[in-house]
């Protein structure tokens, strides 16, 4: 009986994603902070790193939005062939859904922590908690936890913070705004999948560990900018219609919003870690 709850759930959550795709509208792109650009859509959300070098571009959206990515690209004057290298925060549809199409417009190529790369392989058919499929795409690099992705002087970490997907991950760079030097986090997605228990779960009996140990990891990377592959996590809305007259503070450097994000899904971690636990 279990499997098929889990299953139930899983289809319920891809519907979900079918609607937020439907949902998914353009945004104008802009400059986030130095060097780091918002070319995603309402949700979910991409970033285009450039470089003297070429350009990174993290997470595509889905496969029917990454039309979008790529208009955003253009509309910033940023040519789609001088893209090098495609990152993602984790391998589920909404955020590797385009990096096919992507990977065909611009010819980079694909790193991605070990974990996930298996699932970008297969589409998502290998995922411990599958939702929904995404056209499968080749992954030229793979990555573990700590490897760091580099390209016309600018380098990004890869941290493995797996628990949302095998493979998930928070992106870490440095970059420096008006002569001050400042952390960046592309931070994962936290969230517990529907239907996934953080106790006496077969299809990864550690995840309750795994899920520590990255709230832990997190907690310990300094953050002045805060990025994250949903809209909703970091405020972009709110933060994308305040005023960035000459002088006036940048909304994304947004050190208590991180640390805001990390309590409030660590608070429900635990709970729902206690409660899967008293349940058996």
């Amino acid at each position: 009986m279990k499997p098929f709850v889990c299953a139930v759930l899983s289809v319920s959550l891809a519907a979900v994603l079918s609607g937020q795709q439907r949902e998914a509208v353009a945004v104008k792109p802009f400059k986030i902070v130095s060097n780091i650009y918002y070319v995603g859509t309402s949700d979910p959300t991409a970033f285009l790193i450039t470089t003297p070098a070429g350009h990174i571009l993290l997470d595509t959206t889905y496969e029917s939005t990454a039309p979008l990515v790529m208009d955003s690209v253009r509309a910033l004057g940023f040519k789609l062939e001088d893209i090098e290298i495609i990152l993602s925060s984790h391998a589920h549809l909404d955020h590797v859904g385009g990096h096919a199409a992507l990977k065909r417009a611009t010819g980079a190529q694909v790193a991605a922590i070990a974990e996930d790369a298996v699932n970008l392989e297969s589409g998502g058919a290998k995922a411990f908690h599958r939702i929904g499929s995404f056209e499968p795409v080749a992954v030229e690099r793979r990555l573990k936890d700590g490897d760091t992705v580099t390209l016309g002087g600018v380098t990004l970490t890869a941290h493995r913070t797996a628990g949302h997907t095998e493979g998930n991950t928070a992106w870490t760079t440095t970059v420096v705004e008006d002569g001050k030097r400042l952390s960046v986090v592309f931070a994962p997605s936290m969230t517990i999948n529907p239907g996934v228990r953080m106790a006496n779960y077969p299809p990864w009996p550690k995840i309750a560990e795994a899920y520590a140990a990255a709230f832990k990891l997190l907690r310990g990377l300094p953050c002045d900018v805060f990025l994250a592959p949903h809209a909703g996590f970091f405020a972009l809305n709110a933060k994308m219609s305040k005023p960035r007259a000459a002088g006036a503070p940048n909304p994304f450097i947004d050190p208590d919003g991180y640390r805001a994000y990390l309590d409030d899904l660590e608070a429900k971690f635990v709970q729902q870690r206690r409660k899967d636990s008293e349940g058996f």
